[in-house]
């Protein structure tokens, strides 16, 4: 049985399961996280609108669509928790003129933005194009490292976005050492873990090109060393796994 929230999902042995009914709690997994994600999303929002004020509220009360989608598919997933995260992100240029981050992330001076294709190229002027390069120009200055992000790019190629951003991270961190000093085959299969919600042995074997018992023995391993967790099943079979606490705190720069 897989508790998740205040919802239960009942999995059975593997031998009860068939691939159909694997498919389908799957499915519920998913459903349940991206419920769970879009909770932690709003709550975060609105705690962010309340210790605001002036213009920064002003632009927290409009459509926050793209950051939403930013929070939700792109930042929660990689950082696992929005902690140290700012929306609309007041910076002063050199010249004195306020600028906004929509997504800044305090502790290693990261801007995310997310952009749609035609409020940005379709419907702007030669007035905003000017000032959006200014913009980046003052990011830069500032010494934050800017990562804009396209509308498609997040609906369509949301495992390369991620990437991008845990590299960022291995860049940034507090010290990349940790993943790099790992066996090949379980650095490989975390950064593989990184796009999944949860993952199968058979993902595994896929992933990594490898047999039944290697991948027996690295899954048992990587449990045992908390870079992978458990994601239901019984007490003679795991159901599937996802990325651990050390798991994703390699990912993130933060392992040593």
């Amino acid at each position: 049985m897989l508790l998740m929230g205040s919802k239960r999902l009942f999995v059975f042995g593997a031998k009860n399961v068939g691939k159909a009914g694997m498919v389908v709690v799957k499915r519920e997994v998913r459903q349940l996280a991206v419920e769970a994600k879009a909770s932690i999303v709003a709550a975060f929002i609105e705690k962010q609108r309340k210790t605001a004020k002036g213009q920064r509220l002003e632009m927290l009360q409009r459509d926050l669509s793209g950051t939403i989608k930013l929070l939700t598919d792109l930042l929660l997933p990689v950082f696992g928790s929005l902690e140290g995260f700012h929306l609309e992100y007041e910076i002063v240029g050199t010249n004195g003129v306020k600028i906004y981050a929509d997504v800044f992330y305090e502790p290693l001076g990261l801007v995310f933005e997310c952009d749609g294709y035609v409020p940005h190229v379709e419907l702007i002027t030669r007035d905003r194009f000017s000032f959006e390069r200014m913009r980046v120009r003052t990011f830069a200055l500032g010494g934050y490292a800017y990562f804009p992000f396209s509308r498609d790019e997040l609906d369509k190629k949301i495992e390369m976005c991620r990437r991008a951003v845990y590299e960022a991270l291995g860049r940034r961190g507090r010290g990349g050492e940790g993943l790099r000093e790992l066996p090949v085959h379980e650095r490989e299969l975390l950064r593989m873990a990184a796009d999944s919600t949860m993952f199968t042995p058979k993902d595994v074997r896929n992933w990594l090109d490898i047999g039944h018992r290697k991948t027996r023995e690295l899954i048992a391993s990587m449990k045992q060393s908390q870079l992978i967790t458990r994601v239901g099943g019984s007490d003679c079979r795991d159901f599937g796994y996802k990325l651990g606490v050390k798991g994703k705190e390699l990912l993130r720069g933060g392992g040593s």
